[in-house]
């Protein structure tokens, strides 16, 4: 009768599913970890301290930036602060890449290239942004006249006629100065000390 009941324990042991491990915080741990990871790779010198310290040649760490990928759909794109870290990401998918951020020369370009990006990029989308004038056929107005703002009218509650009302200007409107461009030059103000 022992062997039998020995039997009847191991053929239980076999039969049961297996015991799945579960996070005991839902996984909001491993969320935060890879969000910050992610978020490294915005930076350019961390970057070239992963390729310095050659987790790139590591190819657990290659599949671990594949896996990563998933951080580009929409669900998981709102956490992310740094966009940047979305675009090195897909760079690093290249081996080339990945080769080229092992020199210096290579880190400061790229982090270079980030900053104009960052330098240039309200002038960059003001220039799509703002209408573009339509094409005049007839002679223009004279460069020193001002044309007056457009008003539109509304009917006044009160007296039961139109009001004319200023318009709005959108607040990416105030960026650009209208008119000739100001002079920096220090010696065209009107102070004309010599200068020691």
């Amino acid at each position: 009768m022992a062997s039998s009941h020995e039997d009847d324990d191991s053929s239980n042991t076999h039969s049961s599913p297996k015991k799945v491990y579960q996070d005991p915080d839902d996984g909001r741990q491993r969320f935060l970890l890879e969000l910050e990871f992610i978020q490294c790779l915005a930076n350019p010198t961390y970057i070239h301290y992963l390729a310095q310290n050659r987790y790139f040649e590591d190819e657990a760490f290659i599949g671990y930036l594949k896996y990563l990928q998933y951080w580009q759909r929409p669900e998981y794109i709102k956490y992310i602060m740094y966009p940047h870290c979305l675009y090195f990401l897909e760079l690093l998918q290249n081996a080339s890449f990945r080769n080229a951020m092992a020199h210096p020369a290579n880190k400061e370009l790229t982090h270079r290239q980030q900053f104009y990006f960052w330098k240039n990029y309200r002038n960059n989308r003001l220039k799509h942004i703002l209408p573009r004038p339509l094409p005049e056929t007839t002679a223009p107005p004279p460069s020193n006249a001002v044309p007056p703002p457009p008003t539109t009218t509304i009917a006044a509650a009160s007296s039961g006629g139109p009001v004319a009302v200023p318009p709005v200007l959108s607040p990416m409107q105030y960026g650009v100065p209208s008119g000739p461009p100001l002079k920096s030059d220090p010696r065209s103000g009107i102070d004309r000390r010599k200068r020691k």
